[in-house]
């Protein structure tokens, strides 16, 4: 069941926003070196060590790690995940970091979407204006001319695969542990990962491995985030500031790479957070 404290929902889920961020502009660092599978399956596999490393040292019983009530939602959360991750991962090779985020920011209208039939939430005008407007400030954002690469649809996969995960991880919370549920999301995802990896598998020297491990503990930081999110607010509340990513995104691209962001992104991004800050006080005063 999900407390009415959206101030609380909002900020875990911009900082889990801020963590993805992270990873993803350290990952399109690694693309130059490794196959997008490689780096899927070495966050996924890091993620699961942290994990196992904090059971260890808690001494958990084993029925605590791996037992759920929903074994069906586990294991699609962990395939949306992959699914999320491998194509943008492929798709930061060819496009820019602020322009494949921004592309993948179409997921908060599957998510509004696909909340009200399979959540049972009720979706208003004013939730679903918020997301269309957020949506115009994307495409302020990535211009008409970035939609001719071919590799616009990996983002735009990882999109589907990000809200199928959203939705999952709100159907999760009421009766799974946020420990037992990242289990099975991060020992799911390195296994299927690891099965196409083979194929592209490469030797890694020891700078490679500790970068792979840093960005599943940033994972693991990530996911705590989303799920503690979804437990103080809704899916279709949040799903607006999952636009707040871009400015994260936009920092790192000028930190790491040197990109610095057009007026057309600063424009498309002070609409997207308008969008995101128009929801949150309308349920401020509806609270109130």
């Amino acid at each position: 069941m999900t407390n009415n404290r959206p101030l609380i929902g909002i900020a875990f889920f911009i900082t889990a926003n801020f963590l993805t961020a992270a990873v993803d502009a350290v990952s399109k660092h690694l693309t130059g070196e490794m196959h997008a599978l490689q780096i899927v399956c070495g966050y996924f596999t890091a993620i699961t060590f942290f994990l196992l490393l904090y059971a260890a040292i808690r001494r958990m019983p084993l029925r605590q790690i791996y037992v759920t009530r929903r074994p069906a939602l586990q294991i699609l959360r962990a395939v949306s995940m992959v699914l999320t991750i491998g194509t943008l991962f492929a798709g930061l090779k060819y496009i820019p970091l602020a322009d494949a985020t921004a592309i993948t920011f179409s997921a908060p209208l599957i998510i509004v979407a696909l909340s009200a039939p399979v959540l049972g939430e009720k979706v208003g005008i004013h939730r679903w204006s918020a997301v269309v407007v957020g949506m115009v400030g994307v495409l302020i954002v990535i211009q008409p001319s970035t939609t001719m690469h071919w590799a616009v649809l990996l983002p735009l996969a990882a999109a589907v695969g990000f809200a199928i995960f959203q939705i999952v991880t709100r159907q999760l919370t009421g009766t799974e542990t946020t420990f037992t549920t990242l289990f099975y999301t991060s020992a799911g995802g390195a296994l299927m990962s690891a099965l196409l990896m083979i194929f592209v598998w490469i030797p890694l020297d020891l700078r490679q491995t500790a970068i792979l491990f840093g960005i599943g503990a940033l994972g693991v930081g990530a996911h705590i985030c989303f799920f503690r999110a979804f437990v103080y607010a809704q899916a279709s509340f949040l799903a607006p500031f999952n636009y707040v990513k871009l400015i994260w995104v936009i920092a790192f691209g000028f930190l790491l790479f040197g990109d610095v962001p057009a007026q057309h992104v600063l424009l498309g991004s002070a609409v997207i957070i308008a969008s995101g800050l128009y929801v949150f006080m309308r349920e401020r005063r509806r609270a109130a």
